[in-house]
């Protein structure tokens, strides 16, 4: 009872941490005047990637780094296959030609250099300060590739009071990092009662936790047609997650590489953002099919996970 507690608890107080995050951070870009993509790529994206930032280093530092790169591995591949696929089959989205190719080299950039580290066997502290180093050099590419446009909800009736949305953002941050240690501590007290190992814990439970914001944000952004916000937030989620989470925690606490990782779940994530990629270049839409098979395949993915 105690260990379903800490994990309906932390994963209601992450979704709600995260709401009030992000409904802070849009305040304050519609304030900005920000185009409606750099809003997804930045202050949502970054909103919403919060409690996979505080998840993985509290997981780190409790000598759990199996919790820590299974979080980021697995929400990139709830982001893709679960996000994207419940979104996409409640309302199509949109995907306009030629917006994307820069996000779309990030991701494969991001990609490729997340597999190569877990190939290497360990993530240590200086290969955590070079993907540190990518991710800021693509947020200065995003800034000054997307600067000047304006933000459509740039509008008086958005523009609330700064102190409000600040108010929104702490709030969201205070319960996003309570939600993520009451996480982290029911997902390792599970994986040591079920006799499951801790990556499994880290891909799925904990991942799906910390996914929640992303899942609502995309939604409910798909069901207002706002197509840029919705990819925005999963692409930029995407990228935090691979170069700047992991970077970080990597620098804080180096982390080793379990054997699972290497032969099955980095092949899961290099397909799952090939097929983000393809969508993002190619796509002029990703419609209700596209939707219910990246569900499905990701019900595939969880099933071989717990059963396997």
């Amino acid at each position: 009872m105690t260990i379903a507690l800490l994990l309906i608890g932390g994963a209601a107080l992450l979704a709600l941490g995260g709401e009030l995050l992000v409904h802070g951070a849009v305040k304050l870009a519609a304030r900005m005047g920000v185009s409606p993509l750099l809003a997804g790529l930045t202050i949502v994206g970054f909103g919403t990637s919060a409690p996979e930032l505080v998840t993985s280093i509290i997981a780190a530092l409790r000598e759990s780094p199996d919790i820590a790169l299974g979080n980021v591995v697995g929400s990139n591949i709830a982001n893709i296959l679960l996000i994207v696929g419940a979104a996409a089959l409640i309302m199509p989205i949109a995907v306009a030609r030629g917006t994307y190719r820069r996000d779309a080299i990030g991701l494969a950039v991001g990609t490729a250099v997340t597999i190569a580290a877990i190939l290497h066997g360990e993530i240590d502290r200086v290969i955590g300060a070079g993907m540190l180093v990518l991710f800021v050099l693509y947020m200065v590419w995003a800034y000054f590739s997307e600067r000047g446009h304006e933000s459509d909800s740039a509008t008086p009736q958005a523009r609330e009071h700064l102190l409000v949305s600040l108010a929104f953002a702490i709030t969201g941050i205070a319960a996003t990092i309570g939600g993520a240690r009451l996480l982290v501590s029911g997902a390792v007290d599970l994986a040591l009662e079920l006799g499951m190992s801790e990556t499994v814990i880290g891909l799925t439970i904990v991942a799906v936790g910390t996914s929640l914001p992303e899942l609502v944000t995309s939604v409910v952004a798909a069901i207002r047609r706002h197509s840029e916000v919705a990819l925005g937030n999963v692409i930029g989620s995407c990228l935090y997650n691979l170069l700047a989470i992991l970077g970080l925690t990597a620098v804080i606490h180096p982390l080793s590489v379990d054997e699972h990782m290497i032969a099955v779940d980095m092949w899961v994530l290099g397909g799952t953002a090939a097929l983000l990629i393809a969508w993002l270049l190619f796509a002029r839409r990703i419609g209700r099919l596209a939707g219910a098979l990246s569900l499905a395949a990701y019900g595939g993915y969880i099933a071989l996970l717990t059963l396997g």
